[in-house]
């Protein structure tokens, strides 16, 4: 039996991208046992991924180098008899770990001088592996092997008993109504979030045809939302900074809709098979897309973009202001 440990990725998106990789090693490996070390904020998602068997969280501060404490944990995992380790990220100091837990087979692309800590070295094509998702699952293949002809597309586990009881938890009034959540914030960058008018007038109608309408994001994008409070008048419910990844997952559970930035939010509800609308400004949907067939994709692929950038560089942000909300909402009832 094969014990695989996964390296996994500090982003909310990527973590949910990395599913699919978790999901080809069990087809392709059904009696396998997949470990993930991550970052502890990404536990929520790990623990709604029936296919990973344990996950560890690393107590690394984002950015931090800590070779000694990497080593060190590293050390504490030998005895696990883990005969893989697969790296999606392609830091040094992410290569530290399996090697310190002599992991026979370390499987990872060429990334930062690694030779010796990674022994399966893969050279990465982007012409070929165009995405990152597409990257993730070539890691778990035998080397120079094709991809399969389809990914497996990531599926998040909700508990409904437990989103019925975050309802009473933030005072939410449980009726038949639609749900359409709205997703206006990007850690990324401004170049990444579509106006929050936009998302208001959106909201506001949603409003008045008989939906409610709520508003996920983090602390951080709790002035995006007050915003579109402020335009709405207060009606929509405003979950921006109150709840958990854990708790936010199983509430985006109950919504009937949802329209995002490209943002790990936005990869959560695609893993929650929602219908979503995905609004992209300076990135690029065919590296990043999100991974359900029938998601419905917001993008112009002007002459300036994708820049990748977190500010508009021209200073007009025109990817994102010229997709208008009427187009939007007409999607919406399109659905």
């Amino acid at each position: 039996m094969n014990k695989i440990l996964v390296m996994g990725p500090a982003w909310v998106g990527d973590m949910v991208m990395a599913q699919s990789l978790f999901k080809q090693l069990k087809i392709d490996q059904p009696d396998c046992q997949i470990s993930v070390a991550a970052p502890a904020w990404t536990m929520p998602l790990l623990e709604r991924m029936p296919e990973v068997s344990q996950a560890i969280a690393l107590p690394f501060k984002h950015g931090d180098v800590a070779l000694r404490e990497r080593f060190q944990c590293g050390r504490s995992l030998a005895n696990q008899g883990f005969t893989q380790a697969i790296l999606l990220t392609n830091s040094l100091k992410s290569a530290i770990l399996p090697w310190a837990a002599n992991i026979p087979v370390r499987t990872g692309f060429k990334g930062e001088m690694r030779y010796g800590l990674v022994n399966d070295m893969r050279p990465l094509d982007k012409s070929v592996l165009k995405k990152t998702v597409e990257r993730f699952v070539a890691l778990g293949l035998p080397k120079s092997a094709a991809l399969p002809g389809q990914l497996p597309q990531p599926a998040l586990l909700a508990d409904p008993a437990r989103a019925r009881n975050l309802l009473t938890t933030f005072n939410i009034l449980h009726s038949d109504q639609p749900v359409l959540g709205l997703c206006p914030g990007a850690e990324y960058g401004e170049a990444k979030r579509w106006p929050s008018e936009y998302y208001a007038e959106v909201a506001n109608h949603a409003l008045n045809h008989g939906w409610q309408v709520w508003l996920f994001g983090s602390e951080k994008d709790k002035p995006v939302t007050a915003s579109i409070q402020q335009h709405t008048h207060k009606k929509c419910v405003d979950l921006a900074g109150t709840t958990k990844l854990g708790e936010a997952i199983d509430l985006m559970s109950l919504c009937h809709t949802v329209i995002s930035n490209d943002s790990g939010l936005m990869h959560v509800a695609a893993a929650l098979d929602k219908k979503l609308i995905a609004i992209y400004g300076s990135s690029d949907p065919k590296h990043t897309p999100p991974m359900h067939p029938q998601a419905v994709v917001e993008y112009l692929a002007l002459e300036c973009s994708p820049c990748f950038e977190r500010v508009c560089p021209l200073g007009h942000l025109n990817c994102l202001k010229l997709i208008r909300p009427d187009s939007v909402i007409g999607k919406i009832v399109a659905s």
